[in-house]
């Protein structure tokens, strides 16, 4: 997951959080294994990625990742 994150991975807003500056953000990329993966994380105050989970992309996300 983290491979992700750190790599160069589509950004994508998802939703508002509760809280200010919560924002929910989901990464989808590739990881040093080659799977294709979306991973959702918030920003912290000092700009680091919370990983909050990860999965598999859907079919979707896939193409969408690929048009990029």
């Amino acid at each position: 997951m983290k491979e992700v994150v750190e790599s160069q991975p589509r950004f994508f807003f998802v939703e508002k959080g509760h809280r200010r500056g919560e924002n929910v953000y989901t990464a989808l990329g590739r990881s040093d294994a080659g799977r294709y993966l979306a991973v959702f994380f918030i920003y912290t105050k000092d700009q680091r990625a919370l990983i909050l989970s990860a999965r598999d992309m859907s079919d979707a996300e896939r193409k969408r990742y690929e048009r990029k």
